[in-house]
């Protein structure tokens, strides 16, 4: 036995060393490179392994996570973060593991250790339960050393608004037995509240709806039948950075007793799986006799201390070799009264999806479409959306509206990393009501944490995450909350959300004013003084807290002028002074900075991560939070020689040279595609957007896509197959940009500026409909006509503030020669422009 783990954990190694590889990570500077596209994006990685996707209810307190395996974990207390709130829920957690068997039997994972089970279908299990023979507990391991190496096949159902997962078994072998396959099995799961509305209290009655069923059977040589075994046990499986998906066998029996009772409607059986209060942990509808059977062995730990006796439970799931053949668990998120769960039981699985249908179907008026050739991009957009509202919560105890930062792991709010999803994917989409509630707990708490830096006094304007969500307070969260808040304004022109929000702007300006001010710090006077900014809970004056705050700074002014404020001037030559400030200071610690050489031999300087001690070079947050995050900000120039320089480092310098494929993200930071090896988000894209570097742009927006994101799912991840049931703001943000360009030059609209030439087709009408930009919603469909040689423009503009110019940018498409505007033609060359009306 020992020798078979062995010679599985080297291969599963070799695997994994495989699947972590980036690619090369730099590149010849005359290398010719094709325009980058989902298709060839998806050549640049290996598939992504340990991915886990969120399934639940919009802003449910609770949410399900799915495996790529098809296990089905329920977690309403998530230890890492250990949230007091939700601490009297721990022992409800429960984990469904679900293996296809050919012979029903059950076989215990990678350890192929034979299970001792008794049948409830052939004995009496009272009587036997004292002649089973225990099994050994293994030790922990990876889920990823198992056969499948961490990779699964799943997809959404696309006859459904609701979000239904699905998880396929194409079983052409049983791996752990000679037994060929012939046969496809499938698990659908989706999450139900009773009435399908809005939660009201965030804790309303959660379930899992799951079918198991079989989709096609070869029509050569295919089984009778084939089984689920269906374990019905703790969460034993742990997130973690360095050995993600961790499985401890010791922890997977269910925390308490359950007593299985078999029911039977209409000539078919079920069985309930009973709490020892009579709450109701699991239901397997009825069905023909023979489908369902529960099973029942004994643990016997190996270590010592631990419980003896425990049980394990197992539902055996039999479905005839048909297609179409299926049937039903329902499970509660908590143990429901019987009542609860019968009455959700009598919708039956059709029944709860035509509901849950009508849920996800409503959308708003203002509600913008996006179409484009590229399925990839459609859904990554789609879910960005769905899981900002799935990834979230209605406090039952606060009543507040709050996103997480992730589904299983991150379950508390980075604002930094948060609040961009309002203006970014809910406002641009034109989902402004649906987005803005989720700002309020800013503007509730606003004042109620001290900021984390031992120069600042507590101040009424800093906004922060509220406690009972904080996992570590960053400065720059109040830049970016303020951001948030005045962009909201700025595209959705709420007039009652302005009114109601307008003292709580002014109190947050004045907290960068007033905190510009304040001496007697080791840092320099006149910028933020030093504090937390990053994970890396070092109190110093990164420049991440100055980008954040200067930006929502400008932010806050652009707003104020729309408005008339009377202090919108005087906050304006505030931001100004600030930014004079920064660049004198930064480019006076540049000139201090260490110097690298290039492949050339040419010297460069490095740029400063923080204006006073504590800067750290080497820490994988000097790209994510660097000198990168100065160009979006404002503070400094993509054409800069020290942006330039830096940008050239992170591509092509000396940690290209000691970037290993095989590690983990906490390396010397480099871009891959564009992408950062570190955390793969889009914030250092500025770059390429401001200097319209198409290539860059683009390499970048689909590295997000393809090296970030699940292409099954469409669910993202912080570090490349690390920590998933992430969502970020910037996959939509970059996308809408590319089309449709309301920042890169004020007053101006742009459109197409950065559009990848696989979004224009002439077989296919490429469609971004009231798309919510800071002149009003506007519309743009296009294909090309004519033989390719013409490009059909409808542009449809709502406008609420008329832009000073509109400029088309031509598409650099061989063969182009004509742009039809509205019926208007004019003739063009490839990467031209085009003034339109």
């Amino acid at each position: 036995m020992n020798n078979v783990k062995l010679r599985l954990g080297l291969f599963c190694g070799a695997a994994a060393i495989t699947l972590l590889a980036f690619g090369s990570p730099a590149r010849a500077a005359n290398e010719i490179q094709p325009e980058p596209n989902a298709g060839i994006a998806k050549t640049w990685w290996q598939p992504q392994r340990n991915v886990w996707t969120p399934v639940g209810w919009k802003n449910h307190f609770f949410r399900f996570n799915v495996i790529y395996n098809g296990t089905v974990v329920g977690q309403p207390h998530i230890e890492r973060r250990r949230r007091m709130e939700t601490a009297r829920w721990y022992k409800d957690s429960v984990q469904l593991t679900f293996t296809p068997s050919a012979d029903g039997q059950v076989s215990f994972g990678p350890e192929l250790l034979p299970v001792e089970t008794i049948d409830s279908e052939k004995h009496d299990l009272p009587n036997l339960l004292a002649r089973i023979p225990p099994r050994v507990i293994p030790p922990a391991y990876e889920l990823s050393d198992g056969p499948d190496r961490g990779l699964g096949l799943q997809s959404w159902d696309p006859e459904h608004e609701t979000p239904v997962l699905r998880t396929h078994w194409p079983i052409s072998k049983d791996f752990w037995s000679t037994t060929m396959g012939g046969i496809v099995l499938q698990q659908e799961v989706f999450g139900h509240i009773p009435g399908a509305r809005d939660v009201e209290t965030g804790i309303e009655p959660l379930y899992a709806w799951i079918r198991l069923s079989v989709t096609h059977v070869d029509e050569l040589k295919a089984p009778e039948k084939y089984s689920f075994i269906v374990h019905i046990g703790n969460v034993n499986i742990a997130r973690h950075r360095v050995n993600n998906l961790t499985v401890y066998p010791d922890l997977a029996h269910y925390q308490r007793e359950l007593t299985p009772e078999k029911f039977t409607e209409n000539g078919k059986s079920g069985y309930r799986f009973l709490e020892d209060d009579g709450r109701v942990r699991l239901v397997a509808l009825p069905a023909e006799a023979g489908v369902h059977a529960y099973l029942l062995r004994e643990l016997c730990p190996l270590n010592e201390g631990m419980i003896y006796g425990s049980k394990e439970y197992y539902l055996r799931v039999t479905l005839p070799a048909k297609n179409g053949a299926h049937a039903d668990l329902l499970l509660p998120m908590i143990p429901g009264a019987r009542a609860d769960v019968d009455a959700e039981m009598k919708l039956g699985f059709e029944g709860a999806l035509a509901e849950s249908d009508r849920y996800w179907s409503i959308k708003p008026e203002t509600a913008a479409t996006i179409d484009t050739p590229e399925p990839l991009v459609n859904k990554a957009v789609e879910y960005s959306r769905k899981y900002s509202e799935l990834i979230a919560e209605k406090n039952p105890f606060t009543g507040d509206y709050s996103f997480h930062l992730g589904s299983w792991y991150y379950d508390v709010l980075w604002a930094s990393s948060c609040v961009p999803r309002v203006y970014a994917i809910f406002d641009t989409l034109g989902y402004h009501k649906e987005g803005a509630k989720y700002l309020e707990i800013f503007r509730k708490n606003q004042g109620s944490v001290k900021p984390p830096g031992p120069a600042y006094p507590q101040h009424p304007g800093y906004y922060s995450t509220p406690k009972n969500l904080t996992a570590i307070d960053w400065l720059s969260d109040h830049g970016e909350i303020l951001k948030a808040v005045c962009r909201h304004a700025l595209l959705s022109r709420d007039q009652d959300f302005i009114a109601r929000w307008q003292d709580s702007i002014i109190k947050g300006i004045e907290f960068i004013t007033d905190s510009r001010k304040i001496t007697g710090h080791d840092g320099v006077v006149g910028l933020m003084p030093p504090a937390v900014s990053t994970d890396r809970i070092v109190v110093t004056q990164e420049i991440k807290s100055d980008a954040a705050c200067y930006e929502g700074l400008m932010a806050a002014v652009e707003l104020l002028r729309e408005i008339r404020h009377p202090r919108a001037e005087e906050f304006a030559q505030a931001a100004e002074d600030y930014k004079a400030a920064f660049q004198k200071a930064y480019r006076a610690a540049a000139e201090k900075m260490p110097m690298w050489t290039d492949a050339e031999g040419r010297k460069h300087r490095l740029a400063p991560a923080s204006l006073s001690p504590g800067g750290d070079l080497f820490h994988h947050f000097y790209l994510d939070s660097g000198p990168m995050n100065l160009i979006g900000a404002g503070l400094m120039d993509a054409d800069d020689p020290l942006m330039r320089s830096m940008v050239k480092f992170f591509r092509e310098g000396p940690n290209t040279k000691l970037h290993d494929p095989r590690g983990l993200f906490a390396q010397r930071p480099i871009l891959i595609h564009e992408v950062s090896s570190a955390q793969i988000k889009g914030g250092h894209m500025e770059y390429s957007w401001q200097l319209g570097d198409r290539q860059r742009w683009l390499e970048g927006m689909y590295g997000m896509m393809t090296g970030g994101m699940s292409d099954q799912t469409y669910i993202q991840c912080e570090h490349r197959n690390n920590i998933w049931g992430i969502v970020r703001h910037h996959i939509v943000e970059d996308v809408v940009t590319s089309v449709i360009d309301d920042r890169i030059e004020d007053g101006t609209l742009h459109l197409l500026r950065l559009m990848p030439k696989a979004w224009v087709k002439s077989d296919y009408l490429t469609r971004f409909e009231k798309i919510v930009t800071s002149f009003g919603p506007v519309t743009l469909r296009f294909k090309l006509t004519d033989g390719d040689r013409n490009l059909d423009v409808e542009y449809k503009p709502d406008y609420r503030e008329q832009p000073s110019r509109v400029v088309l940018h031509v598409p650099p498409i061989d063969g182009l020669e004509r742009v039809t505007v509205n019926g208007r033609m004019s003739s063009t060359q490839p990467g031209g422009t085009l003034g339109i009306r």
